[in-house]
């Protein structure tokens, strides 16, 4: 089956256009009196756009018969972001699939804007997720989370934010806020860090992993000896990682 990119945009469930806002407020009384407690009401409605370029893998097989498939959602680093798509498949998934390597997931591969931060995209990515798993055969116990670098700090965010979308997440050379570990005590995790990493501190791995184990969760760090800031290139080359995601499921309520 051929493999198939696609470029769109979130709708997100709300409008796309400009962010516009409309006010609309009732009070108990039209005039407030000096000196005299009043009730008062105030209401806002904010409609806002959300947009994300994104590469869409589906895996062989897809759609042969009726089954539901697991989904990765793999967010990129700094040096990925942009409008150009092309830049998304240098590293991770992306460029394993794009190389004709099957994965047995659908892969989501969002690209974080020019000077933007994936931890800035939480509702651009959450709504992603949900606009994807409303479209294909996605398998709502087995949704994945991972990212490298600047995405690795997102993926220790968006999943500490959302900890019920994830069955298991995989953060590389990432780091985030510890005293949200707790949220992540039912999410197992697997971090990966090089210990000659110039760019962001192994310490950051290392104090969110204890983080999660501090708070009653499953968490592991793998440590490459030799490796600089790439511990990306290892990470998902490595067939392990695949099987260990595969062997968790989130239950469904």
């Amino acid at each position: 089956m051929r493999t198939n990119y696609l470029m769109c945009f979130v709708i997100a469930g709300v409008f796309l256009g400009g962010c516009r806002q409309t006010e609309k407020s009732d009070m108990a009384s039209d005039k407030v009196v000096p000196g005299v407690q009043q009730e008062q009401a105030f209401a806002k409605t904010i409609t806002k756009e959300l947009s994300l370029g994104y590469l869409l893998y589906l895996p062989k097989g897809y759609g042969e018969k009726e089954q539901n498939w697991p989904l990765m959602l793999f967010l990129h680093g700094a040096g990925e972001r942009g409008s150009d798509l092309n830049k998304v498949k240098v590293h991770g998934p992306p460029k394993i699939v794009g190389a004709g390597k099957d994965l047995p997931f659908i892969i989501v591969s969002p690209q974080c804007p020019e000077g933007d931060w994936w931890t800035e995209k939480t509702e651009e990515l959450i709504q992603l997720l949900d606009y994807i798993q409303q479209r294909y055969d996605v398998d709502a116990g087995r949704v994945y989370l991972t990212g490298l670098s600047m995405g690795g700090y997102g993926t220790w965010d968006l999943a500490a934010k959302y900890p019920e979308r994830f069955a298991a997440i995989v953060p590389i050379c990432g780091g985030g806020k510890r005293f949200f570990g707790w949220r992540l005590k039912d999410v197992p995790v697997w971090a990966f860090h090089g210990a000659k990493d110039n760019v962001v501190p192994l310490r950051e791995s290392q104090e969110m992993v204890d983080a999660v184990k501090g708070g009653g969760g499953d968490a592991k760090l793998t440590v490459y000896p030799e490796a600089n800031h790439d511990s990306w290139t290892a990470t998902y080359d490595n067939p392990e990682l695949y099987e260990w995601l595969l062997g968790h499921r989130k239950e469904q309520n």
